[in-house]
């Protein structure tokens, strides 16, 4: 249409969810890097919220999505055939989770796996108590909303889901209400948008302790923070427990939708019967979107990204001190850089963007601006990303 710009068919056909959209036009992104149609360079500090932890375009990804379309895409039904990409991602996942962890169920997204995990847990358990903490965030479905710990962020949709507990994260009060009516509790292992946010010590295992003594199920999202993200593979590896349900999204599909609940066989068999198909999904588990998160989750395990992810957080420690930070919280290579408001945090932001740095601020914690490049990062780059937020807030 001649004459009417890309952004302004983006304003008025693409469904807004802001009134202040960033608005880039990306026309290109390889490694860190995003391009923009007036040729500018972006280094990418959000990793599309930790979905490109080994950085955009990867050559490996793309070929292994290229060989893919061409042997096929969509077939039918998702558990009917035997899909090569399906199962072969599985086996990989399964190999590099606990034995018990060892049935994966492909979603769409995350907050499909949310949905299935919370399914299956009512369904295993009978119960319908189910124990979630404030400052969560586990997708924007119904059932997920339910369950999101914000009622700013809730409350225009009500009715939600009853029988839904909030507690606040990392505190005693939640373990005493895990009884024998409680299906499940759910949890981010390292909370994402709270501005990352770790648990206490101790606590995820009392959790866990609870959870076995009252036969309620524990269900850990690691959405976010799973694939390297906190400096080991799955960031439950750093606090002594394992789940009973694993939630992926985000990095899972390495650039594609995909996400996964993840459990031990014979408690995920028990959708197949009483009823049959007590889970299904049409397009979840795409071969070509698990050939992608195979190839992406190689590139992963065979380089050393996620051993220097510790030396990369001390860099984001050492480089981001000034006066104007009132905390620095962090979990491998992510951080919230917290402000003392929204309206600082929106400045500095604007600032970086117009640097030629993407970030943004976290959902629960707007005065928080957000460290999550990918895992692929050079120091010298990380350094100078650093030094973009300082100009931003008015030093070098």
């Amino acid at each position: 249409m001649s004459g009417i710009s890309n952004r302004d068919l983006f304003l008025s056909h693409v469904a807004q969810t802001s009134t202040e959209p960033i608005g880039l036009e990306i026309v290109r992104a390889e490694g860190i890097y995003q391009y923009a149609a007036d040729g500018k360079k972006y280094l990418d500090l959000i990793s599309g919220f930790s979905v490109a932890n080994i950085g955009h375009s990867h050559p490996k990804v793309v070929d292994a999505v290229k060989r893919q379309a061409e042997q096929y895409m969509h077939l039918i039904v998702y558990g009917e055939f035997v899909e090569t990409p399906q199962v072969a991602y599985a086996k990989l996942l399964t190999d590099n989770l606990p034995p018990s962890l060892n049935t994966v169920y492909f979603t769409n997204s995350g907050a499909e796996a949310t949905e299935g995990a919370m399914k299956l847990a009512k369904r295993a358990t009978g119960r319908s108590k189910i124990i979630a903490f404030n400052n969560s965030y586990h997708g924007s479905t119904q059932g997920a909303l339910s369950l999101m710990g914000d009622e700013y962020w809730r409350n225009a949709f009500r009715p939600l889901l009853p029988d839904v507990h909030h507690f606040n994260y990392g505190e005693e009060e939640a373990i005493a209400a895990i009884d024998e009516q409680t299906a499940c509790v759910i949890l981010e292992t390292v909370q994402a948008e709270s501005g990352v946010n770790r648990p206490p010590a101790g606590w995820l295992e009392a959790i866990r302790n609870r959870c076995i003594e009252t036969g309620a199920l524990l269900v850990l999202d690691e959405i976010q923070a799973g694939f390297g993200r906190t400096g080991t593979l799955w960031a439950f590896e750093q606090y002594n427990v394992v789940p009973d349900i694993l939630l992926l999204g985000k990095a899972l599909g390495g650039g594609m939708p995909l996400g996964a609940f993840i459990a031990g066989s014979q408690l995920m068999n028990q959708l197949t019967h009483n009823p049959v198909l007590g889970h299904i999904t049409t397009f979840g588990g795409h071969p070509v979107s698990c050939a992608a998160g195979k190839a992406a989750l190689e590139v992963l395990l065979e380089g050393d990204y996620i051993k220097y992810v510790p030396r990369k957080q001390e860099l984001i420690k050492q480089h981001l001190r000034h006066p104007a930070i009132q905390k620095l919280t962090t979990a491998g290579l992510w951080a919230g850089v917290h402000f003392d408001s929204f309206e600082t945090n929106k400045k500095i932001i604007h600032r970086c963007i117009a640097s030629g740095l993407i970030t943004d601020w976290f959902l629960f914690a707007p005065n928080a601006l957000r460290f999550a490049p990918p895992l692929i990062i050079s120091d010298e780059e990380l350094v100078w990303a650093c030094e973009k937020v300082r100009e931003g807030m008015g030093m070098r």
